[in-house]
């Protein structure tokens, strides 16, 4: 099973910003890199368990949280060095005055995330009037509203029923709703149901690739303060997914180790991800309609998520990111 859901915006983080202030960024011996168990983050699961960051001279800790909701306070407050995020989590940070910044896209939900519903409910706007099971200020909150607008309803039009992605199959057998939001493993338990002929998908993040995204996230003073740790990292998980590729099944054994399903499990999970490659990962940082361009993808999250009172203010996109580092990786 999946261990963690990925949060979109923790706020309890304004008490954080005098305490820091003061913090110095200088590394310390092991670099601490927050994460949640999600099969995009594989490659860096491969390098940790390889020890990949040898050969970049650092020692690398991952920690595993099972509250995203607490890493960006925990990234803030010097406890961990770097992180593993959604975009739309930095988003709302930035927008609360925190300079945290993505220096990598890692991957993008590529259906992993998905709306599933009984046969009998064929698009989104028969989700008027109907319970939807989905957990709130979480990226399944975020692709139900982005449904939702996309097919001019809102919240408005459905009755929300609050539960965890990881309830949502049970809750939808034993027929609490006809109608869920969750991601895999979840996605998968739902869809087997009857068969494989009591439930489809109705909607995903195939739908809108790049709007739910995971990216590698520092702080600007840890980014201006140890660069080559920065690169140092990121080479670590490249070679990572070169492993992946070039040995699938002895990487899906140590993610799987890692995540607590089996290498079986890996591979049918992973189709539902996208790892960007280091060729395409410089469309993130450019302007562009496509939502798999971070400009494209704050407007409509920004958007969203001021919309729903998460936050004040859109940040401007150029102070969520930091390109500096792929550019580099791209040069050699």
């Amino acid at each position: 099973m999946r261990l963690a859901t990925r949060t979109l915006l923790p706020f309890a983080v304004s008490a954080v910003l005098a305490a820091t202030s003061s913090l110095s960024f200088a590394a310390p011996a092991t670099l601490n890199v927050a994460t949640v168990v999600w099969i995009g983050y594989g490659p860096f699961y491969i390098a940790e368990a390889l020890d990949l960051y040898k050969k970049q001279g650092l020692s690398v800790k991952l920690q595993v949280f099972s509250d995203p909701a607490l890493i960006p306070a925990a990234l803030a407050g010097g406890s961990v060095q770097g992180a593993m995020m959604t975009y739309d989590q930095v988003i709302g940070q930035v927008a609360k005055g925190m300079p945290q910044k993505v220096v990598m896209p890692i991957d993008y939900s590529n259906g992993g995330d998905a709306i599933v519903a009984s046969m009998a409910i064929t698009k989104v706007s028969d989700f008027k009037g109907k319970k939807v099971g989905f957990n709130p200020l979480s990226p399944s909150d975020f692709l139900l509203s982005y449904a939702l607008t996309s097919n001019g309803l809102s919240m408005n039009d459905i009755t929300p029923v609050n539960m965890t992605p990881e309830s949502v199959p049970a809750a939808m057998v034993s027929s609490q709703m006809p109608i869920g939001v969750t991601y895999e493993p979840s996605l998968s338990q739902i869809l087997k149901q009857g068969g494989g002929k009591k439930y489809h998908v109705v909607y995903s993040s195939k739908n809108a690739p790049g709007l739910i995204a995971d990216v590698l996230v520092f702080d600007d003073k840890f980014i201006k303060a140890s660069p080559k740790d920065i690169t140092g990292i990121m080479k670590a998980y490249l070679e990572g997914m070169a492993y992946m590729k070039a040995k699938p099944d002895d990487a899906a054994k140590i993610i799987g180790k890692f995540m607590g399903v089996s290498a079986k499990e890996v591979k049918e999970q992973l189709p539902g991800v996208y790892n960007i490659p280091l060729a395409e990962m410089p469309k993130a940082f450019i302007k562009s309609k496509e939502t798999t361009s971070y400009f494209a993808s704050a407007e409509i999250i920004g958007g969203i998520l001021k919309a729903k009172a998460q936050i004040d203010k859109i940040p401007a996109t150029e102070a969520t990111m930091d390109a500096q580092f792929v550019t580099s990786l791209q040069a050699k």
